[in-house]
């Protein structure tokens, strides 16, 4: 079935949303296609993880600049020098394990009940970590660790967000410096991802008006939603989560017996 405007802006809605809270963007766009019998091609799914790799560095625009020109100064001393470098190291990890699991987790993408599982599976992270207060900085061994996690996020259900956030409160990170390196790191991670994806992609068949607005709305819905989490996690933390993930888990389970 061909995508049409409706159906696009659905799915760059909740790209745009679900990219930044932590309840797994691919699993919800997994389980939007399988509702809207739609299959979106793959570089469609790119372009919308592009739509929010924008909003994520318009978000924190001026914070990557202060990041960049630290690299170019290499001034080990200034703490954008080493956020820069805990980002690197951090990508590390992510991409091996991406690289390396790439074939096995594509297939999870068209099964209701592993994406059930990691959710259910992700929520019960997200109230474990919710029981760890910390204070503590980023460190080079929290940002590794924290890699793995982003890592293991490539299966659809396990949030990229929520497993990045939740690893760091997990190691006694305060909550804000979490999120942050959390949604910084998401920009080589998503960088990555398109370009081994989008390689040997081809446009065909895609019409360049949709996928304009679906770009824009992507982009537009994902601002708004870093700015909701950086407040939210901050005040309230993950528990609110954990519970929609279980309850999106436990209807993704019941999916295939849902005439």
């Amino acid at each position: 079935m061909a995508l049409d405007i409706f159906q696009a802006v659905i799915l760059a809605m909740i790209q745009g949303l679900t990219e930044w809270l932590p309840v797994s963007s691919s699993a919800h766009l997994a389980i939007a296609q399988i509702l809207m019998k739609v299959k979106v091609p793959i570089i469609f799914d790119i372009l919308l993880h592009i739509g929010t790799l924008i909003a994520v560095v318009v978000y924190f625009r001026k914070t990557i600049f202060e990041m960049v020109k630290s690299i170019l100064k290499f001034d080990k001393e200034d703490e954008n020098f080493k956020m820069a470098s805990f980002v690197i190291l951090a990508s590390i990890p992510t991409a091996i394990i991406g690289f390396t699991f790439r074939g096995f987790f594509e297939s999870s993408f068209s099964s209701p009940f592993s994406i059930g599982i990691a959710l259910i599976l992700t929520g019960t992270f997200f109230m474990v970590c919710e029981k760890i207060k910390g204070s503590a900085k980023i460190s080079a061994k929290h940002a590794f660790l924290i890699g793995i996690a982003q890592g293991i996020a490539i299966m659809p259900g396990i949030s990229r967000s929520g497993s990045t956030i939740g690893t760091a409160l997990f190691l006694g990170v305060e909550r804000e410096k979490a999120t942050r390196f959390s949604f910084l790191l998401s920009i080589p991670a998503i960088l990555g991802a398109a370009f081994f994806e989008g390689k040997d992609a081809s446009f065909a068949g895609l019409d360049v008006g949709i996928v304009a607005v679906s770009i824009a709305v992507s982009g537009i819905v994902g601002y708004l939603s870093i700015g909701f989490m950086m407040k939210y996690v901050k005040r309230k933390g993950l528990a609110a989560f954990a519970k929609y993930c279980w309850i999106f888990g436990i209807f993704c389970l019941l999916l295939p017996y849902i005439k």
